[in-house]
């Protein structure tokens, strides 16, 4: 047991990661690749949204005002995972 302490504590001074390390280090990487694909999505949701919204032609003024209500709401959204509008 104190062996293996040893050979690990001497593992740790060569800065080498010890297994533990190393899996959780893993286990880190994978979550902040699955974090970055869930936000890419939502970006993607909500952009599809905001362009759809844009397109929408109307004469009816309370649609007209609908529209304009949740294009502030998915800019807002937008802007909280930091997409910008490029023009």
């Amino acid at each position: 047991m104190e062996s293996q302490q040893a050979s690990q504590q001497a593992e740790a001074s060569d800065g080498k990661p010890t297994p533990a390390q190393a899996k959780a280090n893993l286990v880190e990487m994978r979550g902040n690749l699955a974090a970055d694909a869930e936000r890419k999505r939502q970006l993607q949701a909500l952009q599809l949204q905001r362009e759809r919204v844009l397109s929408e032609r109307t004469s009816n003024p309370h649609r007209r005002s609908a529209l304009a209500a949740a294009l502030i709401d998915i800019e807002e959204k937008l802007s909280e995972l930091g997409w910008t509008i490029h023009l």
